[in-house]
């Protein structure tokens, strides 16, 4: 399946725009708030793209960044937002803001997005509090751990349901820890160690 797509911007519409790549002209659906970051209608971009394939409907979503992407895929984990509802929730609210709401259990602000009510709210903060796989690339929380060489072993737990922030707290605390027995090891043998070590603490 293609990543992306790159060609000349033919037209933007709400949550929407053309783009021309040889001589084929794809209808993309995008957040309204991506539709000032890609460049003037005419002009070249490569837009990062996730299709929707059903039986009875096909179609093409795109994003200015891998990121953005991301999230919109985190979304669609919540029970009740489909692509069209991400869509929306996109147009309404940056990622980082999102984020904060979500850290700060502000469900008033998730219940102000268009098509999120108080339950959707709830399953959005249940599903996504702590495990957004975006990085807002602006002023993160914790970004000597966000740069850690352990990266792989947090996205590890994370995937395993543990809370995103925790994770790096807590390899972080055990990098200074475990720094002995880490001498003479091989990087395999590192991260397995401080993988197990972690689930420990996290339990």
């Amino acid at each position: 399946m293609f990543n992306s797509l790159c060609g000349t911007i033919t037209s933007k519409q709400p949550q929407s725009m053309y783009l021309e790549t040889s001589g084929i002209e794809w209808d993309i659906a995008v957040p309204d708030s991506a539709l000032d970051v890609f460049p003037p209608v005419g002009s070249e971009a490569r837009v990062y793209t996730w299709l929707l394939h059903r039986e009875d409907t096909m179609k093409l979503f795109g994003f200015p960044t891998p990121q953005d992407r991301a999230l919109f895929l985190d979304l669609l984990k919540v029970d009740g937002v489909g692509s069209r509802g991400a869509l929306k929730i996109m147009s309404h609210i940056s990622p980082q803001q999102l984020s904060e709401a979500l850290d700060s259990e502000d469900l008033s602000t998730l219940e102000k997005l268009p098509g999120v009510g108080k339950k959707t709210a709830q399953k959005m903060m249940l599903t996504l509090k702590g495990k957004l796989a975006f990085s807002s690339g602006t002023a993160p929380a914790v970004p000597v751990r966000d740069a850690s060489p352990w990266q792989d072993v947090i996205t590890a737990l994370v995937d395993m349901g543990y809370e995103k922030r925790s994770c790096e707290e807590v390899v972080h605390r055990l990098e200074q820890i475990l720094s002995q027995e880490f001498q003479g090891k091989s990087r395999a043998k590192q991260e397995e160690l401080m993988f197990s070590r972690a689930i420990v603490e996290l339990a």
